[in-house]
């Protein structure tokens, strides 16, 4: 998973000031980056993100200010086997091809970074392609350019606010998951029980629908209730959501397949449930429970990859 939503935050941010974006578009060995992470410059020097972890960040920046200053969009390559690379400071064995363009028309239209954000906010991914000879960047699939997916960030849709949940939504945070937990029962969904994170009182049909579930969100029911859990999956299962499980024993997942089934889901939308949720590491305890459910959700959305 590539976390490029800061950069495209900042990018929004700065827009209408002189801009550079740094893009890494190939990867050898033990890169310390992933292809696709981006680092963005300001004319005045500041910048967000990394393309290295900080092995060539600056080396990428002066590059950056020499396309600020009119040169074109242009490819470099960092490696141990070249002597500036490891002047760059790129000692850890791998090797990694930088793009560095101007965010205009002729590089990086910055337009496209609004497309994304509008993408990510309906659950969608977002393809572009880039010419790595122009440095010109366009929408869709371009053959034989360097592609980049741009999928919305993880999201972990939590119905039942109960003390799994309180456990589950502090270990999201922490993995870079972004949590919202779902219960129109007021008195279990309250802010101090669950602090900093997003709340939703809606009927959990309703508000699973209106958070757009794709690839990057998962939903996790907890509430045991099935006046609650059941129209959350129903809406999950109705959304290319990308992961989806549910609390309970073997026999109470049987009872619930069985619900779903006669309401005309199919056996392969119910074979997406994991259910019991969660992967089976003998957990006691709400604490260890939202640890199981929580690498489920990792393993889930990595499988989708």
């Amino acid at each position: 998973m590539i976390d490029n939503e800061a950069v495209i935050r900042k990018a929004m941010e700065w827009g209408g000031a002189p801009l550079a974006l740094a893009t890494v578009v190939s990867t050898w060995g033990s890169a310390p980056r992933p292809r696709g992470s981006h680092m963005i410059v300001h004319g005045d020097g500041r910048f967000e993100g990394s393309v290295s972890g900080g092995c060539v960040e600056a080396d990428v920046l002066q590059r950056a200010a020499e396309v600020l200053a009119g040169r074109p969009g242009h490819l470099q390559s960092y490696g141990v086997t070249d002597g500036d690379a490891w002047s760059a400071g790129l000692p850890c064995g791998g090797e990694i091809g930088v793009l560095v363009q101007p965010v205009s028309v002729e590089g990086f239209p910055p337009g496209l970074f609004d497309r994304i954000a509008a993408a990510s906010a309906l659950g969608r991914p977002l393809i572009l392609s880039t010419d790595l000879q122009s440095g010109l960047t366009v929408e869709g699939t371009v053959e034989g350019q360097f592609i980049n997916r741009y999928d919305p960030p993880r999201r972990l849709l939590i119905v039942g606010a109960v003390q799994i949940a309180q456990s589950l939504s502090a270990l999201a945070q922490a993995i870079g998951v972004t949590p919202i937990v779902i219960d129109p029962r007021g008195r279990f969904l309250m802010e101090e029980r669950f602090p900093g994170v997003a709340l939703d009182d809606r009927w959990p049909d309703d508000a699973v629908a209106a958070h757009h579930p794709g690839q990057s969100t998962a939903v996790v029911t907890l509430s045991h209730d099935i006046k609650i859990d059941d129209p959350a999956l129903t809406a999950a299962l109705r959304a290319p959501t990308g992961y989806i499980a549910a609390l309970g024993s073997r026999k109470s997942h049987a009872a619930r397949l069985k619900r779903l089934s006669a309401m005309g889901f199919a056996e392969e939308d119910l074979a997406r449930i994991d259910g019991p949720a969660g992967m089976d590491i003998g957990a006691v305890g709400a604490a260890e429970i939202a640890l199981s459910i929580a690498a489920g959700m990792i393993a889930g959305f990595n499988a989708n990859r």
